[in-house]
């Protein structure tokens, strides 16, 4: 189901924010500084790349490859930007060119990877909850049209949780059980 553009925008924006975010925080950390228009271009250029794809719900695989160019392009952007001296490595991130040491790249690749499977279970909740609600106003049915027989039906709202407390409970009630002898 696609999108409505509110939706689209407030997805892109989110996603801007976290990236840019990212890649600001580990040039910071790195021992460099970010100007204000570069972090407007950050922001812009994240924005810019996200908002094609806000059309419908996306996967950790897809979400962690957007992540990586990304952070490749604010990489370099930040690298050309700095105008300072080259500073010491720190944490294995040194600001002198546009060829990365290992050490940042590690620490990228984590920064990276966490950042898209934390956005990709936020994204499966929100699209959930989208499903959610369309299913109660009537605006979508409860079980997808499927076609064969050999397809599973899948509800769209998960079972109602059950008490624990109950679990394993055995009820004798009623008459006694008649065996013949």
């Amino acid at each position: 189901m696609p999108a409505s553009l509110p939706f689209r925008v407030v997805r892109a924006v989110a996603f801007a924010a976290v990236c840019a975010g990212l890649g600001m925080v580990a040039h910071v950390v790195g021992g460099a500084s970010v100007a204000l228009p570069g972090a407007v271009a950050a922001f812009a250029l994240s924005l810019v790349a996200a908002l094609p794809l806000t059309g419908r719900e996306r996967s950790a695989p897809g979400i962690l490859v957007l992540l990586v160019v990304l952070q490749a392009v604010l990489h370099v952007m930040f690298s050309l930007l700095h105008e300072a001296a080259p500073v010491a490595v720190q944490g294995g991130h040194a600001h002198s060119g546009l060829v990365p040491g290992l050490g940042m790249l590690v620490m990228h690749g984590w920064a990276i990877v966490l950042t898209a499977l934390w956005l990709s279970r936020g994204e499966a909740a929100l699209w959930g909850l989208f499903r959610r609600v369309l299913v109660r106003l009537g605006l979508l049915p409860a079980v997808p049209v499927v076609e064969g027989p050999s397809a599973p039906v899948r509800h769209a709202e998960p079972p109602a949780p059950r008490s624990a407390l109950l679990e394993h409970t055995l009820s004798n009630r009623g008459p006694p059980l008649f065996l013949p002898a």
